[in-house]
């Protein structure tokens, strides 16, 4: 049932919100990052930055010394953007303020949200919050996002799932490559955006931002998987693994049978590709809640799809092909609407089964980016990465006990 509800799951692109206004629970003094939930005094570098970042962005202090003796405080409310039925790439900050995506899913009635993506180089999700930093983000939340909004109102709404299979035709495995889905999703949005009377210097500038960014698809593509994932949550006794996150500390799933239980172990560092003059002893562990995209059966699990990625994150286009028939020995299914040309246009690897995971010692690909572990110095790298043995035992054990009882 659980695997059904997310292979009929229809995520559409709705509208760009603000994080107050439509997260559920979000409250005003409340900061969401990526992964399972942790603490001001455990956090690594790049979320602690970040969080410093938002802090200055709401104006709630001054200057970063007040905004980490304020986050060290206790003042402010710090929970995973899971717990809000949303997810943010790398730190994964979204703040009260903030701009968001909104996802929805009229297959199941459910909802899904992601903040917006800000580039590359020196940005917040990597721990950086100068003042370029901010102002970006000002910007984002007072020209684009209104932008985006009166585009997608003249548009209406945008059937993800389509655009999604046809980038995987395009070289795309929708996580660390989205150049042909950024490129679908402008293509679709520039004529709305010239007819919403939107003021054109605020269009010419976002069509700039977007057609800047090979990555700007990539929060979508995680909000569209959050939203396909989360309708099939809660489904007693099943051991689809709905949620796989790092919050550059601990690694965590969570799984449909288990309700809201973490299952967590320590985040590995990734091996893979480094910038010239950085190694993995500059690295923070895995980071980000982008591993949603190998949860819900692309990303890593759809490489067979995008054999130029391996240029970003190593190995060979052979490697990129035989991770993604790996994982058909630990998904329940393939799906249908996400095709492979290189595998004769098979589905994707559809459905962890933690269960398949435990029984085959086969772990989850994961690629990923690589963030320096001080805040703010950014990407130094990019890798193939597994998912930790350690909590598909947790919670096979856990679901165990649970049908036992």
């Amino acid at each position: 049932k659980a695997v059904d509800r997310y292979l009929a799951a229809q995520p559409r692109l709705s509208t760009v919100g603000i994080a107050r206004e439509v997260l559920p629970r979000m409250d005003r003094r409340m900061i969401l990052h990526a992964g399972p939930p942790i603490d001001w005094a455990r956090m690594c570098g790049p979320m602690r930055g970040a969080i410093v970042g938002a802090i200055l962005y709401e104006g709630w202090a001054d200057s970063p010394q007040r905004a980490q003796a304020l986050a060290a405080g206790g003042e402010i409310a710090f929970e995973p953007c899971h717990h809000h039925a949303a997810v943010g790439p790398m730190a994964g900050i979204i703040s009260p303020s903030m701009p968001v995506w909104v996802v929805t899913n009229p297959a199941h009635g459910n909802s899904a949200y992601s903040n917006l993506n800000e580039g590359l180089g020196k940005v917040l999700r990597f721990g950086a919050n100068s003042a370029e930093v901010l102002t970006r983000l000002k910007w984002m939340e007072k020209t684009l996002a209104p932008t985006l909004r009166a585009g997608l109102e003249a548009l209406g709404e945008i059937d993800l799932k389509p655009l999604m299979a046809q980038a995987l035709h395009m070289g795309d495995e929708v996580h660390n490559r989205n150049a042909a889905a950024s490129s679908l999703l402008i293509k679709k949005l520039v004529p709305a955006l010239l007819k919403s009377g939107a003021p054109a210097g605020d269009v010419a500038q976002v069509i700039e931002f977007i057609a800047g960014n090979d990555h700007f698809f990539l929060n979508i593509s995680m909000a569209a998987c959050k939203a396909m994932l989360d309708a099939a949550h809660g489904v007693a006794g099943s051991s689809l693994v709905t949620v796989m996150a790092r919050n550059g500390v601990e690694f965590g799933i969570r799984v449909s049978g288990l309700g809201d239980r973490w299952f967590t172990t320590p985040a590995p560092v990734v091996e893979g590709l480094y910038f010239p003059g950085y190694t993995t002893r500059d690295a923070a562990p895995d980071l980000g809640d982008s591993a949603i995209t190998e949860t819900a059966g692309v990303g890593g699990f759809a490489m067979a799809a995008a054999p130029a990625i391996v240029k970003f994150v190593g190995g060979s286009a052979q490697d990129a092909i035989a991770n993604t028939l790996a994982m058909t020995h630990i998904t329940f299914r393939r799906n249908p609407a996400f095709t492979l040309p290189a595998l004769d246009f098979a589905g994707t690897p559809a459905g962890i089964d933690a269960r398949r995971v435990v029984d085959s010692g086969i772990l989850p690909v994961i690629n990923t980016g690589v963030a320096h572990r001080e805040p703010g110095v950014g990407q130094i790298g990019a890798g193939v990465t597994r998912a930790p043995l350690a909590c598909f035992t947790q919670a096979v054990a856990a679901l165990a006990t649970a049908l036992q009882g």
